[in-house]
């Protein structure tokens, strides 16, 4: 692996304390929560304990971040956003939790495509929004699409009141094409539905896509619609605790500046993000690199140690979406992993209905832990 990556040794990663690190017992092998095992980028690292070094650990200000993010978006999207109206938030799914309070009235219901990163349900369903599924469709090769008649079904139901579209898409690794976008935005447009869409992992596409973000098309949905983003899933620093909320409009501008103290982010998440939108770069190059390695290496392992496993290339990020129920498993094979392999995957049915007879694989290893990751696996059979 790159020298910037680290070694991704097992002896030093069990040292973490963090949730991927402390949930399973020692002789669990973690592949399921969105952590990457790679060392820190330096600059981040630079930037954090050069703060605490000076007792900078106070609440935050937003600082540099946007024009930090509207420097990055432009050389790597094409997209140049009004730092003006970039916002830091605690994190990606608390901006969208306190956007839809803000738009919507209660019992107002939420549009996903599923399957679909669990938060996007359970998150909302504290509140009492009814999720509307508009359920993605899938070909004979495994590759997801949207559906323009489940979205159509969706957006027809009376208590539709948000589309909340996952873009690239968590857990499939779908890049929307920018036809996949203007359709989604037509359809919301004709129906009055407000669409707010989570970027995330946008930093960790693959050169055999192209990312479009959402705030880039010429519509007129875009105005009254938020892009929420991070470089927690690019940089891997989730646990400093800084997303982006970024307004089409001045108008959503102003109300993410009133509601600034319910999305206070972390101070250290600030600065690390501008470090890494600013100086970070190198290390997301190395990044992409050895993800793009590890997609095709897993696709390798799978047809040698588990051919009944399913397994569509994906366009982005280092989750891998596993189809496994071909395998006698059951519905939630990740169970069976953990119990007979000692392999802790993301549960499948987690993801919604659609999820039933797959579990989710965290590829963002060095390619010796991949491997390890896939024996144990088959070993469970």
């Amino acid at each position: 692996m790159d020298p910037l990556l680290g070694t991704c040794a097992l002896t030093e990663l069990r040292q973490r304390k963090s949730f991927k690190w402390r949930t399973y017992p020692p002789d669990v092998l973690p592949a399921f929560v969105a952590e990457m095992d790679f060392t820190l980028a330096e600059p981040i690292t630079r930037a954090v304990t050069g703060a605490l070094a000076i007792g900078d650990s106070g609440y935050p200000h937003v600082g540099e971040l946007g024009e930090a993010f509207a420097r990055f978006a432009a050389a790597r999207f094409g997209w140049e956003p009004d730092p003006a109206r970039v916002f830091a938030v605690p994190d990606v799914m608390t901006g969208i939790a306190e956007v839809i309070e803000a738009l919507t009235p209660p019992g107002a219901g939420i549009i996903v495509n599923p399957p679909v990163y669990p938060p996007f349900r359970f998150r909302f369903g504290f509140h009492g929004r009814p999720i509307i599924d508009a359920p993605l469709a899938r070909d004979s090769a495994g590759r997801y699409r949207l559906d323009p008649d489940a979205i159509e079904a969706a957006l027809a139901q009376p208590e539709a009141a948000v589309y909340l579209l996952c873009s690239p898409h968590n857990p499939t690794g779908n890049v929307w094409s920018r036809t996949d976008l203007e359709m989604v935005a037509d359809a919301c447009g004709r129906q009055g539905v407000t669409l707010l869409v989570d970027e995330i992992h946008a930093p960790l596409v693959f050169k055999d896509a192209r990312f479009v973000p959402f705030l880039t098309l010429d519509h007129e949905v875009t105005g009254p619609s938020f892009t929420f983003t991070s470089a927690s899933k690019g940089w891997n620093i989730a646990g400093l605790k800084c997303g982006l909320a970024v307004a089409g409009s001045a108008a959503g501008a102003r109300l993410l500046a009133e509601r600034w103290e319910a999305l206070l982010a972390s101070h250290l998440g600030v600065l690390g993000s501008v470090a890494a939108f600013a100086e970070g770069l190198p290390w997301l190059d190395a990044v992409l690199v050895q993800l793009d390695e590890n997609r095709v290496l897993l696709g390798r392992l799978l047809a040698e140690h588990l051919p009944g496993v399913g397994y569509a290339l994906p366009q982005a990020s280092f989750l891998a979406w596993l189809d496994c129920r071909d395998l006698g498993l059951g519905e939630d094979p990740a169970a069976v992993f953990l119990d007979k392999g000692r392999v802790a995957l993301s549960h499948g049915p987690d993801f919604g209905a659609e999820g039933h007879g797959f579990a989710r694989l965290n590829m963002g290893t060095s390619p010796g832990l991949l491997e390890a990751a896939v024996r144990r696996m088959a070993a469970s059979l």
